[in-house]
């Protein structure tokens, strides 16, 4: 199992990070999870084979996470058609078939026909779903927005775990976690200070509870605002807010490898 941190930022624009993307390939599956800001650019700096990619997992409608699909939609519609004829299965939320076909009606028809099959599969809370590959999907609604969920991707190895953006509802930290127990990578955002942080994001109190919970091999920190991450050491924060595992604040490019750690 390959895991590339394509887009680490946040809503606020920053030069060296662009918006939320992860890139998993395992079992012979080649996926995205969301599909931010910049998400092409990052493809194409960190040498990941955009053209051949086989799934595409949404986490929830915010313009961070999803601002880059039609340039995605467009590129493999001219610039990847040709070399291809093998489906691209885009997971989300309910809603998201309605998403694309508004992108559609707005952008353009390639957003639906790129030159192979789209499919379109909703994800439901408590029902698994499996690639084609034979990596499997399992989601956990998330406070967030109404559609918003958290991911569980099992492979064969290997198991990572993201929680999109969320909050910690009162005593939620059990239910979660134990969704996200047992990862070898748990990515999670840790938005904001805990005395700047809302009831729809994490702080280092939050996530020291959910990581602490879900008792991942690396945890991996996502989506801290610049301000946050420029003041203050947010991996100390953690450890003093009671989280005792290894933690990696990220920027874009950072890598793991299943079996072998990071790279």
């Amino acid at each position: 199992m390959r895991l590339v941190a394509v887009g680490t930022g946040t809503v606020v624009p920053e030069g060296d990070r662009g918006g939320t993307c992860f890139y998993l390939e395992a079992d012979g599956s080649r996926l995205l999870i969301d599909c931010g800001p910049g998400t092409l650019q990052g493809l194409a700096r960190w040498d990941i084979p955009w053209k051949s990619i086989t799934d595409l997992v949404i986490t929830h409608f915010h313009a961070d996470h999803i601002g880059a699909l039609p340039s995605l939609f467009f590129a493999l519609r001219y610039g990847a058609a040709l070399d291809r004829d093998e489906p691209l299965t885009v997971w989300g939320p309910p809603g998201t078939r309605r998403l694309l076909l508004g992108l559609a009606a707005a952008v353009g028809d390639y957003v639906l026909h790129p030159g192979f099959d789209v499919r379109i599969q909703e994800l439901e809370e408590g029902v698994a779903s499996a690639t084609e590959g034979g990596l499997e999907l399992s989601v956990r609604s998330t406070a967030h927005t109404e559609e918003s969920h958290a991911v569980r991707i099992q492979g064969r190895d290997a198991a990572v775990g993201y929680t999109g953006d969320t909050g910690l509802p009162e005593g939620d930290a059990r239910g979660l976690g134990s969704f996200l127990g047992g990862l070898d990578v748990l990515i999670a955002e840790c938005s904001l200070a805990d005395e700047e942080v809302g009831d729809n994001h994490l702080s280092p109190r939050g996530l020291a509870s959910l990581a602490t919970e879900a008792g991942p091999g690396l945890l991996w920190v996502t989506h801290v605002y610049p301000h946050f991450r420029r003041r203050d050491d947010v991996a100390e924060l953690l450890s003093a807010a009671g989280y005792e595992g290894a933690v990696r604040v990220l920027s874009d490019g950072d890598g793991w490898s299943g079996g072998t750690g990071e790279s």
